[in-house]
């Protein structure tokens, strides 16, 4: 399970941390608001929730990025995360945009940690060895990181540790 991530991507910070990374010495202009955006999730009766955030101009174009880790509002166990990276709407006015979706929810993962340095995202991702492992308690964990370059996002990851 926790190898699905190689095919997706990841990212997070302490519930509600905000990051605003500047490139050299001019100002950047703040991301967009991760609490408007609409992401791709089913959540049923319950709402999503944000928790964790970083803004970051990863393009180099004086606006930032949005980085945020995003779950289902879940009283108990651990719902899965999705980390998506957020650009302004197409129209003003509008909500923010997801422009990629670095950890799909689908991939069953949990987010401990997110930090941004320059254009690169690191994530501490939690999962599971099987699927008879409790969904409190994740027993895998894995250190990854994004890279922007050339236009895209590249995902490094660092070896699953075998237990948490």
């Amino acid at each position: 399970m926790l190898g699905a991530v190689l095919g997706g991507s990841a990212l997070l910070g302490p519930g509600g941390a905000t990051a605003v990374q500047r490139a050299g010495t001019a100002a950047v202009a703040p991301g967009p608001d991760a609490d408007t955006a609409r992401y791709p999730l089913d959540c049923g009766p319950v709402e999503p929730e944000v928790t964790a955030r970083a803004e970051v101009d990863f393009d180099g174009d004086g606006r930032a990025e949005t980085v945020a880790v995003v779950r289902c509002a879940a009283g108990i166990g651990t719902p899965p995360s999705g980390v998506y990276v957020l650009a302004r709407p197409v129209r003003e006015g509008a909500a923010p945009r997801v422009a990629e979706t670095l950890v799909d929810p689908e991939e069953g993962m949990s987010v401990q940690s997110l930090t941004v340095r320059g254009r690169t995202a690191f994530a501490r991702l939690l999962g599971y060895s099987s699927d008879e492992v409790p969904r409190c308690c994740p027993d895998r964990a894995r250190d990854v990181e994004w890279n922007w370059r050339d236009g895209r996002f590249v995902l490094r990851a660092a070896p699953t540790a075998r237990s948490v």
